[in-house]
């Protein structure tokens, strides 16, 4: 390796936090002979909803008097809620013509496909960690969505 070919720790660490902002599981960059793979571990969707304890939920503000006209709104920090695993954009469906992947009341097993998101150009499916009914659905399809989100709620 040439002196011109030496390795940029800048490089590197804006690749590592690329990889970690967008919510990617690697990159990896190739000029003339040099070649740099930066990689990190993810855990499961599943792991992760089942790591947050319910205890630390912050309960949801309730209303003193609720529309009779307007159902509740259902909480987004109950047990069984599954978050969004990264930053991107949220589809419900596998194209725009295609029906769903699940709806309020479907039943799904641990698995099964609840939709997908979008980050840089690829599609990253979101499986149910859980069996269980869908009880909520909080985004619509296309919608722009944050690490953490909630997505829905599977009881």
């Amino acid at each position: 390796m040439s002196k011109n070919d030496a390795i940029d720790p800048e490089l590197v660490r804006e690749l590592a936090n690329l990889v970690t902002e967008t919510g990617l599981s690697e990159i990896e960059v190739e000029k003339g002979d040099l070649r740099i793979r930066v990689v990190r571990r993810l855990e499961p969707v599943g792991v992760q909803v089942a790591a947050a304890p319910v205890a630390a939920l912050a309960p949801t503000p309730v209303p003193a008097a609720p529309s009779a006209l307007a159902p509740a709104e259902p909480a987004r920090n109950q047990a069984g809620t599954v978050p969004s695993p990264m930053v991107g954009t949220a589809y419900l469906r596998p194209s725009p013509d295609a029906k769903a992947f699940v709806d309020v009341g479907s039943r799904v097993e641990v698995g099964d496909k609840l939709l997908l998101i979008e980050a840089m150009k690829t599609f990253n499916e979101i499986v149910a960690p859980r069996a269980g009914t869908v009880s909520a659905i909080f985004v619509e399809d296309g919608q722009p969505v944050e690490f953490g989100e909630a997505l829905l709620v599977i009881s």
